[in-house]
């Protein structure tokens, strides 16, 4: 990719995390010819975080990863496993359902097809780093915390705790859930709330000769939570658990990085909600699995605003929910479709140099996307939260003709490719 030229765009990206890094390449991907923004990221962390659980890339998810170059990257380094289908248990009585990405011809889906593919954070951070850094016009700076945002009416400069700052033409709100562009600029008020529900993982190691219920994935549902075992590599040696479950709030962030800590008291925690669980698997795995990690689960109101004149939130720092199954694909089309908004923009010759315009297009385009995630992603809780055996048992026969009924939806959401579709703008 070339470097920018000198009247380029100046666009500052908040936030080093995977959706700070795939909008600085969109950005860059959609940009005009001769156009390429010039693009600068800040991290608070001191260095990139490649650490976490792992994610499913739905197809949608990863032909929008090889559009912007880093699919390649994770199929040259062999990351992730690929999933045919992920299959639904009920932990006491056996399989309930299936979901499957292997389209009509067993291929995938969509055209081209694409599959499935269950990722570490880690990994799948590495591969689009690795991509960010075969950019000329895109720059990452760790360590700098952001204490002031001044908007302009031509330009937007942030100010860091260690005295510095930069200023840009646009600034990009890709911060998450805590985000300090949103509670420091755009909307203060709207601050995250524990949805109720945590998340425990760990990855357990196994031996050739263990046996498993599932062939790639598997969701585990219990009376007390959810249960995600799935193979995570290629060698399948080992097994990413991860319970989702209701948990008491400890009232701070603080208190949750105390709790989530604690690995033995997780662990024990999921053995006691698991642990009456007739599929033989599914105690050892739990047993089995290393460096747990309890973290609580954050969502912000369903409406919300997500820019001002100059400065844009893009996923969980606009629209933070609890995971519905294609919460890391959310993000992708956020950052494609806003890409895709501000280039528009500028072909038309940045009318006004009014940046409302792209703005409101990508709004109009998103919203109700959004909203209806949100809907979904209330399901989930309903789903994993604490339950009686009569609450339970209807839920083992709600979840199979749910899927049933919803595969339809979800097959054209997975067929959908953002990148070429229609913007009515």
């Amino acid at each position: 990719m070339a470097p920018p030229s000198s009247d380029s765009l100046r666009i500052i990206i908040l936030g080093g995390g995977i959706a700070g890094l795939t909008t600085a390449l969109a950005l860059t991907k959609f940009a005009p010819k001769g156009q390429v923004p010039k693009i600068e990221i800040y991290e608070i962390r001191p260095e990139l975080a490649v650490i976490g659980g792992a994610v499913n890339l739905t197809p949608n998810a990863l032909r929008m990863l090889d559009y912007l170059g880093a699919l390649q990257i994770m199929k040259d380094r062999d990351y992730g496993k690929t999933i045919d289908f992920l299959e639904v248990f009920d932990v006491y009585s056996g399989k309930l359902a299936e979901s499957s990405f292997r389209g009509p011809d067993g291929n995938g889906v969509g055209d081209p097809p694409y599959k499935a593919l269950r990722i570490t954070r880690g990994d799948a951070l590495k591969a689009v780093i690795s991509a960010v850094d075969a950019q000329e016009n895109i720059s990452i700076a760790c360590g700098k915390r952001t204490v002031k945002i001044d908007e302009q009416k031509d330009s937007v400069t942030i100010h860091f705790e260690d005295g510095g700052s930069a200023t840009g033409d646009l600034l990009m709100g890709c911060d998450g859930i805590h985000s300090v562009t949103r509670l420091k600029h755009v909307e203060p008020e709207r601050k995250a709330t524990y949805s109720g529900v945590a998340n425990a993982f760990g990855f357990a190691p196994i031996e050739k000769d263990f046996k498993v219920h599932f062939e790639c994935t598997a969701i585990n549902f219990a009376r007390r939570g959810m249960l995600l075992t799935s193979y995570f590599n290629s060698k399948m040696d080992a097994v990413y658990v991860g319970g989702l479950m209701q948990v008491a709030d400890v009232g701070s962030r603080d208190g949750w990085k105390s709790v989530g800590a604690d690995a033995d008291k997780t662990r024990q925690s999921l053995l006691e909600r698991f642990g009456d669980a007739k599929i033989p698997c599914i105690v050892p795995l739990i047993e089995k699995a290393e460096d747990f990690f309890l973290w609580p689960v954050y969502t912000l109101t369903k409406y919300g605003k997500w820019s001002t004149d100059r400065v844009m939130l893009l996923g969980d720092a606009a629209h933070a929910m609890p995971p519905q199954g294609e919460s890391t694909g959310i993000v992708f089309e956020d950052t494609v479709l806003f890409s895709r908004c501000l280039t528009r923009w500028i072909e038309k010759g940045k009318p006004g140099e009014n940046m409302r315009e792209p703005f409101e297009a990508y709004e109009a385009l998103r919203k109700k996307r959004i909203e209806t995630a949100f809907e979904e992603s209330k399901n989930v809780v309903s789903t994993v939260s604490d339950a009686g055996w009569i609450g339970h048992t209807i839920k083992t026969y709600v979840v199979p003709w749910f899927l049933w009924f919803t595969h339809g939806y979800r097959e054209k959401h997975f067929k959908e490719d953002v990148t070429t579709s229609d913007l009515n703008y």
